[in-house]
């Protein structure tokens, strides 16, 4: 005799919680993907290996010196040019005043910040390199209440945005 199939209440629960579980598996993949991928690419942005960095910097408009800032997220140190990551600054030929004013501020801020002290720099002997060939790196200093990094300074003081893949782009002209 061939046995019916059941296709009673409890039957119907144990399908439904089957159906669930194979889309919350999909959904836990894809967060693991997620995770693992964005875990990627902050490492390979900063590179693993940090450096000591102590010298004073100038305005590179100012001064011929071996440490000097560019602009709000742009400093060069000897020949090399690093663009700072984490956060994006406004330009100094900005499109309107109001932009203009606030890159002058991000220089400066910049400026002093880098000038408070020793700073570690992040890249190793080979950092990643932006469309321009400018150096990727980020920064950060050691403090008694843990690690201070110039991108979150940057951005609590308004000074910056948060910059990064699938974030929409700024107009600061238009946020002023």
């Amino acid at each position: 005799m061939v046995k019916q199939p059941r296709f009673d209440a409890r039957w119907q629960r144990r399908r439904a919680w089957r159906r669930r579980w194979q889309v919350l598996r999909i959904w836990l993949l894809l967060a693991a993907i997620f995770a693992a991928s964005w875990w990627l690419m902050r490492w390979s942005v900063t590179g693993g290996e940090w450096d000591q960095v102590d010298q004073r910097f100038t305005l590179c408009a100012e001064r011929d010196s071996n440490a000097c800032v560019i602009d709000g997220d742009t400093i060069m140190l000897g020949k090399r040019r690093i663009r700072l990551t984490g956060f994006d600054a406004p330009e100094l030929a900005g499109e309107c005043i109001a932009e203009r004013k606030l890159a002058l501020a991000s220089r400066n801020a910049l400026l002093d910040w880098l000038n408070r002290g020793p700073l570690l720099m992040d890249g190793g002997a080979e950092p990643p390199r932006d469309q321009y060939g400018r150096e990727l790196r980020g920064l950060r200093r050691e403090g008694a209440g843990g690690d201070e990094w110039l991108a979150d300074w940057m951005e609590s003081r308004e000074l910056a945005r948060t910059s990064g893949w699938g974030l929409p782009s700024r107009d600061w002209c238009v946020d002023s």
